[in-house]
């Protein structure tokens, strides 16, 4: 694997360990694509951190375990600023 992407995997795992981001907005603060990111953090990190690629598994499975909740809030949210205007 190519150093410069050793490096961006390090820096995406590092990132989303102390942040706990989603995806859309790693991809958006590094300018990459979403599915990058998530090749990435799922199927590089794997390979060269096997300890950091569990840490990364369990904040994406609280993403997954939240998402029905984000995206009623986003529906929600969506509608009460249509029927305001």
């Amino acid at each position: 694997m190519n150093k410069k992407i050793i490096s961006r995997v390090n820096v995406l795992a590092d990132y989303i360990i102390k942040t706990k981001s989603t995806i859309r907005e790693i991809a958006k603060k590094y300018g990459i694509s979403k599915s990058t990111v998530h090749k990435d953090l799922t199927e590089r990190l794997k390979e060269i951190d096997f300890a950091r690629y569990q840490e990364v598994e369990k904040i994406f499975q609280k993403h997954l375990e939240i998402r029905h909740i984000k995206g009623g809030e986003s529906t929600k949210n969506k509608y009460l600023m249509i029927k305001e205007t």
